[in-house]
Order: structure tokens, then sequence, then C-alpha cells
């Protein structure tokens, strides 16, 4: 089959701008979870082995727990962060086609 001289396959999947904000915003989500994933190590750390480097969450057990469970809370909520601003970030590149026929990837 012979194409036209006129035919520019970029028409078919135009590249929108990508928002800065939404860059910052994944920058963030990330952040957030790994200041979660390392403040749960340390509560972690502080239940099992009650290091002196970490001086308020050896004075409780109780604390070391708080620490432990928000750390993963916010890790939980950079995750929830993170995907729905990758989502939001790649709906605009999707193609003008009906949504049964494409892959289910997201």
């Amino acid at each position: 089959m012979k194409l036209s001289d006129g035919f520019d396959a970029r028409r078919l999947r135009p590249r929108g701008r990508r928002t800065w904000l939404g860059l910052l915003g994944a920058v963030f989500a990330a952040l957030l979870v790994i200041l979660g994933v390392v403040l749960a190590a340390a509560g972690i750390i502080s239940i099992i082995s009650q290091p002196s480097s970490l001086a308020s969450l050896n004075q409780s057990p109780i604390a070391a727990a708080l620490a432990v469970l928000g750390g993963l809370l916010l890790s939980s909520a950079g995750v929830l962060l993170w995907r729905s601003l990758r989502r939001r970030l790649r709906r605009n590149s999707d193609l003008s086609m009906a949504p049964h026929l494409m892959k289910k990837r997201d």
C-alpha cells in the first residue's frame, strides 16, 4: 500500500504539553512515599531493638507504633497521589478511539 505524501503519523496521537504542576506533584508524591517508608522503618527498628539514636521513640513503644502507623499512612497517601497524577498526565495522550477497543492499562 502506498502512503500519500501528506501523511503525518504524529497527527494520530498529538502530544500534549506536560504541565509542570503535574510533574512537581508526582515528585512530591514520590517524596511522601520515601518519607513514609523511612518513618515506618524507624518505628519498626525502635520497636525491635531499642537503639539509642532514636531518643523520642525509645521512651514508649506506643510512640514507635504511632510512627509505624504514620509512616504507612504517609506512604499509602503518596502512592495514591502518585497514581492519580500519573493517570491524569497520561490521559491527554490517548488515542481518539472507542473505549472498548483500547487495551485496559490503567
